[in-house]
């Protein structure tokens, strides 16, 4: 990388400096407080957490509002707390933005990018690309009700060819005085498949006064690098690729390359059990807990059999049983 511009440099989002150039995505279902807290674990400089419902918080949605804005004090060791929420009423937002902001959330990203058809159907999400003028005044709602920095998070566009993204990305910092974009340079229509647009997210950088975070694609140390450099975006977004591999985080920032090992994964996925039985309780940790061990079995190349136990059982216990044997061989070792 360039001497001037390195991913371990801070940066400024709003008031807030942040640590790093290396942050995890809001991703839906998925981002909660102990995700977010074990991307910084292994030094991402701001995460983002999952998408919540504008509506559920300002209609005060017991789960929602007691799971869903959970925040643990650890967080804030590792830098400011950013929630995300996704909602195409302007009041609403105005509402639930302050919800958010007494729960003690530092930043407020909003989801504009979203091409779901249950939330796409409501007009949040993606759908908002086509309606500018709901964006803007649901984005301009949100900065208004919380006095926080607010970002948004878009897709270049609905359908193949458009733009329609990048457009709502100008007009957001224009009009409704957004601190940074989160640009994810493929459509809502393609979701995760094709090459990110890497020379539309520079477009952005070199026309957008305010921060551009480049999101879409994000797997490979090496690739992440070059579009950093390429694009000369603030800072590279973290999604799907650090499912299960917190250690992306370590790589970009340190510049290893050594893979984890068996014991290092078995114990991060023995962190994050315990963790989701704080958060969840026992019973319902063990059943939320079946999306999330295909990605540490993946890596630990223990084969569809473990995989096939694990999403039968039914508890905590039921699953480190299954684990167990995995041990066994660098115990003997040792």
């Amino acid at each position: 990388m360039s001497a001037t511009r390195r991913l371990t440099d801070p940066w400024q989002l709003g008031p807030y400096t942040i640590p790093n150039r290396v942050v995890l995505a809001p991703l839906a279902g998925i981002g909660n407080w102990f995700v977010r807290l074990q991307a910084k674990r292994y030094g991402a400089g701001l995460a983002f957490s999952e998408m919540v419902s504008s509506h559920a918080v300002h209609y005060r949605n017991e789960k929602t509002c007691n799971e869903l804005l959970r925040i643990h004090p650890e967080e804030r060791e590792g830098g400011p707390v950013a929630i995300q929420l996704f909602g195409q009423d302007p009041e609403i937002m105005r509402s639930a933005a302050a919800t958010v902001a007494q729960a003690g959330a530092d930043i407020i990203d909003l989801n504009m990018g979203c091409p779901v058809p249950k939330v796409c159907k409501t007009g949040a999400g993606a759908a908002l690309l086509g309606d500018p003028d709901t964006a803007v005044a649901v984005a301009r709602a949100a900065r208004e009700g919380s006095g926080l920095p607010v970002t948004v998070k878009l897709r270049s566009g609905r359908k193949r060819g458009e733009t329609d993204g990048f457009e709502l990305a100008h007009r957001l910092v224009a009009e409704a005085g957004v601190a940074a974009i989160g640009f994810h340079p493929r459509s809502a229509q393609v979701h995760h498949k094709g090459e990110p647009d890497l020379e539309l997210a520079a477009e952005l950088v070199r026309t957008l006064p305010a921060p551009v975070i480049l999101s879409g694609g994000m797997r490979d140390p090496r690739w992440i690098v070059e579009a950093f450099e390429r694009t000369g975006v603030e800072a590279v977004m973290l999604a799907r690729g650090a499912l299960g591999d917190p250690w992306l985080f370590a790589r970009l920032l340190e510049g290893t390359s050594e893979p984890p090992t068996t014991e290092q994964v078995l114990d991060e996925l023995d962190w994050v059990m315990a963790r989701a039985r704080e958060h969840l309780g026992e019973e319902r940790a063990a059943r939320y807990l079946r999306k999330f061990y295909p990605w540490y079995v993946d890596r630990l190349g223990a084969g569809k059999a473990v995989n096939e136990a694990l999403q039968a059982t039914t508890s905590l216990a039921e699953a480190r049983a299954v684990l167990e044997p995995l041990r066994a061989p660098l115990a003997a070792a040792a």
